[in-house]
């Protein structure tokens, strides 16, 4: 009777080890994998927003405002009106926004 015990609790430990390992995939994909999706998809639509009049920094740090839009590409209008063509991929943030939340 202690041998039929003994092996019925064995099959306990390998499903615990198998929902502990499925409760620390479920907590990496919530902490993160899925935040940084979300912060893709919010580059991604801001990106395809962009349009002349814009403020935004780039991701080598050059504040400007968006004089022309291209397909791949725009211009920014940075201080002493000079004029930089910069590729849409390289816009980190909308300085705009970012002036809304020091101000607060």
């Amino acid at each position: 009777m202690n041998t039929l015990l003994l092996q019925a609790s064995s099959g306990s430990p390998a499903i615990m080890n198998i929902v502990t390992i499925g409760l620390v995939i479920v907590v990496f994909y919530f902490f993160m994998i899925r935040p940084q999706m979300k912060k893709q998809k919010e580059a991604k639509k801001f990106m395809e927003n962009i349009k002349k009049g814009d403020k935004v920094v780039t991701i080598g740090g050059i504040h400007g405002k968006i004089s022309e839009v291209n397909d791949s590409t725009f211009i920014i209008e940075v201080e002493g009106g000079n004029r930089l063509k910069i590729s849409k991929a390289a816009v980190s943030m909308d300085n705009s926004v970012s002036l809304n939340t020091e101000t607060k």
